[in-house]
């Protein structure tokens, strides 16, 4: 059996999804989330996803993590700019726990689960729903595109289409 962590970056709260199953059927499933206070400083909220990212890791042993793909919309740079940030510790969390870590763009994740690249959020929920046969909504939205990502990096973990990070390549000597 293969599990799968799908990981959607945010700074208030970063969605957690885990699947286990193989081929195309999901045994078990978790979900849930990190979430962090505007009241601490950005380090800190960073060292607090990291931190309870890495121990998720490690209780789990997870054999794939999905991430999320970056994005940013000109009017908003600044969002683009810290969900790199916030980015960039979920990937470190991948590499110290020396697992393949794999990102997909959220419009590739629409487009492999409902069809449509352009769909809702709550179309990919749904979408997320059925594959797990889970009776209620997944909340909050970023635990269903978390779990959205798990089901994903199932699907290319078992069909080797993945292509992973080295965790050996860049490492100085």
């Amino acid at each position: 059996m293969i599990k799968i962590i799908g990981v959607d970056p945010g700074l208030a709260a970063t969605g957690i999804g885990i699947v286990e199953g193989v081929r195309n059927k999901i045994y078990n499933y978790s979900f849930g989330g990190i979430n962090t206070s505007k009241k601490d400083s950005l380090p800190c909220r960073l060292d607090r996803i990291f931190s309870k990212l890495v121990s998720v890791l490690e209780e789990n042993k997870p054999d794939l993590m999905v991430v999320e793909d970056v994005f940013s919309l000109e009017k908003f740079p600044k969002s683009g700019i810290m969900l790199g940030k916030v980015t960039g510790v979920i990937l470190l969390a991948g590499y110290k726990a020396n697992m393949p870590v794999l990102e997909v763009p959220v419009r590739e994740a629409k487009q492999v689960l409902t069809g449509n690249g352009n769909a809702t959020k709550v179309q990919l929920e749904r979408s997320a729903r059925h594959f797990l046969n889970h009776p209620t909504p997944i909340k909050p939205d970023h635990a269903s595109d978390a779990v959205a990502l798990a089901i994903i990096g199932l699907f290319r973990f078992e069909n080797n289409q993945l292509v992973k990070y080295n965790n050996t390549a860049g490492k100085m000597p």
